[in-house]
C-alpha cells in the first residue's frame, strides 16, 4: 500500500527546492557580477595603457620644446619632471577622495547591483 504524501512532506518538498533554487540564483548574480567588475577593471586598464603612452609622447614633445626655448634640451625634461612631481604631490594628497573612495564605490555598486 502507497502511502499519500502529508502536507508537511510537501513543505518540505517545496522548501528544499526553493533553497537550492535560491542557492543557484545567488551563485549565478554572484558570477554575473565578477565578471562585470572584473569587465570593468579590463577595459579601465586598456584605457590607461593607451592614456599613458598619448601622455608620455606629450611629455616628450613638451620637454622637447621647452628645451628649445631654454636653449638646452636636458632642461625641458626638468622642468617637465618637476611638474610631475608636483602633479604626483598634489595625487598623492587627495588620493583618498579621488582615488580610493570612487573606485570602492564603484566595486560596491557594482557587486551589489
Amino acid at each position: 500500500m502507497e502511502q499519500e504524501p502529508t502536507d508537511i512532506d510537501i513543505l518540505l518538498s517545496d522548501a528544499g527546492d526553493f533553497i537550492q533554487t535560491r542557492t543557484t540564483l545567488w551563485k549565478y548574480k554572484t558570477i554575473e557580477s565578477l565578471a562585470d567588475v572584473s569587465g570593468e577593471l579590463v577595459s579601465g586598464l586598456g584605457l590607461i595603457v593607451i592614456a599613458s603612452f598619448v601622455i608620455i609622447l606629450f611629455s616628450i614633445g613638451f620637454a622637447l620644446l621647452i628645451g628649445e626655448w631654454l636653449g638646452k634640451s636636458y632642461y625641458g625634461f626638468f622642468v617637465m619632471g618637476g611638474l610631475y612631481v608636483i602633479l604626483g604631490l598634489i595625487i598623492f594628497a587627495g588620493r583618498r577622495k579621488w582615488l580610493k573612495d570612487p573606485f570602492s564605490n564603484m566595486l560596491i555598486r557594482k557587486i551589489l547591483k
